[in-house]
């Protein structure tokens, strides 16, 4: 039977992984409770339906980060799609664009700048760092505008690596270092290995030839990449990117309403409320839990974007209701793109948008744009914090 919803696609996913890879894909950082909390979250949302209302017709359309959108959700950034599927993130931008949403290309992609613009028509947002090296992040900047990208995200929460205990036990380090156990599963996973035995180019694109310029001989980019992490950034040099772009930014990796206010201040047009899929600070708050405080702080200053923990279309309008402008999916396509190339990312596309229009519908609204807090309820267990 195929797949029916998004845990159906997890399940798929997982049995077409080796175990190494599924791992580095499914985990979070120390014991994992950020991860749990950023899906567990919503369950503490109930919408507050209002009957009676003409949703003969609903609409999903949304305007986010400059882009007109058939729906309020978008693909964010993931590194290193070719470890899910051989089909990259080509198959992942083209699935987005035919669906009418924004596609996400990170920084330590497999494909580079231009040719995620060439394959892909539908509005396109960059995930950047602002390097040690300044004049790799003003060349990726150049690159973006050239190649016709709506949008940036400055990601600001990975001023060094988080805890990742489950990639230690399967030997996803740098360098790897693979049990006979993880061994095993690669053989076991024939469809992939082979995959990858027959087309071994694996590169971070977008940024190997910066780092054998730099180096006078070809470097682990990996490695490249971390030693360019600046643990000295402070508001300013966030400021600096939005001035050196000039078009829609976001910052990525904020939680506190002041540093939503701070965001506004150093000239981002939107923030995403993440904890980078509970991958980083272990005990971060979900960021579903953040939406009402941080559009208290800052009112329409800026854009907000639910990023973490969204599994169902349900979860879209509860961000919403609650003040989010958008939300924004990473895990959930790797699972349709890992589970079956760019059909799968379509088909999981397909559902969170089917969910959405038939939620909206039941709950008696005919728009997005007019969901507010009177269609959510919070129903927190006794003792937890707002």
């Amino acid at each position: 039977m195929p797949p029916v919803n998004l845990h159906d696609w997890r399940e798929l996913a997982r049995r077409r992984l080796p175990a190494p890879i599924w791992h580095y894909l499914a985990g979070g950082a120390g014991d994992e409770r950020t991860l749990a909390r950023n899906e567990a979250a919503f369950a503490e949302y109930e919408l507050w339906p209002r009957p009676l209302v003409d949703i003969s017709t609903v609409s999903l359309q949304t305007r986010v980060l400059g882009a007109e959108l058939s729906m309020p959700l978008f693909l964010a950034p993931t590194g290193m799609s070719r470890l899910f599927h051989h089909g990259r993130e080509l198959a992942v931008a083209r699935a987005a664009a035919a669906a009418g949403t924004m596609y996400s290309l990170s920084t330590v992609a497999t494909t580079s700048i231009e040719d995620v613009a060439q394959c892909a028509t539908g509005p396109k947002l960059f995930q950047i760092y602002v390097f040690k090296d300044r004049g790799l992040t003003r060349e990726l900047v150049a690159r973006c505008r050239d190649a016709g990208y709506t949008a940036l995200a400055l990601t600001v929460d990975t001023p060094i690596g988080g805890l990742r205990e489950r990639d230690v036990r399967t030997g996803m380090t740098i360098p790897p270092s693979l049990s006979a156990k993880s061994i095993a599963s690669f053989f076991a996973h024939p469809r992939w290995s082979l995959h990858y035995l027959f087309d071994r180019d694996f590169e971070l694109k977008n940024v190997a030839h910066r780092a054998q310029k730099l180096a006078g001989r070809p470097v682990p980019l990996v490695a490249y990449i971390s030693s360019q992490f600046d643990r000295s950034l402070t508001w300013k040099d966030a400021e600096w990117l939005a001035q050196e772009w000039g078009g829609p930014l976001a910052i990525k990796g904020v939680l506190h309403p002041d540093d939503v206010k701070n965001a506004a201040a150093a000239g981002a047009s939107a923030v995403m409320l993440s904890n980078h899929g509970g991958r980083q600070l272990d005990g971060a708050p979900a960021p579903i839990d953040c939406v009402a405080a941080a559009r208290d702080a800052v009112g329409d200053a800026v854009e907000l974007i639910v990023d973490g923990g969204v599994r169902r279309g349900q979860d879209v309008l509860k961000a919403l209701a609650l003040g989010a402008d958008a939300c924004s999916i990473g895990r959930p396509y790797l699972y349709g793109l890992a589970g079956g190339g760019e059909a799968g990312v379509t088909a999981v596309l397909a559902r969170f948008r089917a969910e959405m229009a038939l939620d909206l519908a039941l709950l008696g609204c005919a728009d997005v744009a007019r969901l507010g807090r009177e269609f959510v309820r919070i129903v927190r267990p006794a003792g937890r914090n707002p």
